[in-house]
């Protein structure tokens, strides 16, 4: 009889391949026969369950944004109901690479990102997950100010856009190896400090 396939792995395996690519030569070096080398298969393989490079590059975009929900997770696993400040730290915390796999998974995200910002097709996917993480940290935010954790002085959206880009700015540093992970959280953990106080992280969110 011959070989059952498992049509989900197979993709998961194609998509793990055009990561690997995209995380140590960047996404210009992508192509489906590329992939189909780094993966072991043929051509063919990859054609059958990816109709054109842009399918390829969307699967990636949506395993990174797994990847990141996942890593999220497991720094709030066990941690209980999370204060919004510990929303933000397990947030903020796993943006920032801390193995090699973290790594390679943001060389991979800032591969997307400098190729979106020439191919209008490929922004239209890229750039919607930051939009939407954003969105969803100002909501926990403006939550919080509402319950009085937050100065009403304070706008939501551009201090979650501010440590946002602080912690992709820290990233570059980490990749560059110009900081380390353990410098770069304290960084961040010094920017919660002066929005939350030393006291938010211990209050758990409203009902």
């Amino acid at each position: 009889m011959p070989k059952q396939v498992d049509h989900d792995e197979r993709r998961r395996q194609l998509t793990e391949a055009l990561l690997r690519i995209a995380g140590t030569r960047g996404l210009q070096a992508v192509s489906m026969r590329e992939i189909a080398a780094e993966a072991g298969v043929s051509l063919r393989v990859v054609q059958y369950y990816f109709t054109d490079k842009q399918a390829l590059l969307d699967s990636g975009l949506t395993e990174l944004a797994a990847r990141l929900d996942r890593r999220v997770k497991q720094r709030a696993a066990g941690t209980g109901e999370l204060s919004t400040r510990g929303v933000f730290e397990a947030v903020l915390g796993a943006i920032l690479p801390s193995d090699e796999q973290s790594r390679l998974d943001s060389m991979a995200w800032t591969a997307y990102y400098t190729a979106a910002l020439t191919d209008p097709a490929l922004a239209a996917a890229a750039l919607t997950r930051p939009d939407a993480l954003e969105d969803f940290l100002t909501i926990r935010l403006t939550t919080a100010q509402q319950a009085g954790d937050l100065a009403s002085d304070r706008d939501p959206r551009t201090e979650v856009a501010t440590l946002l880009a602080l912690a992709n700015g820290l990233t570059a540093s980490v990749l560059g190896r110009q900081r380390s992970h353990e410098a770069a959280t304290a960084i961040i953990d010094n920017h919660l400090d002066r929005l939350f106080g030393s006291e938010a992280t211990l209050r758990p969110p409203p009902h």
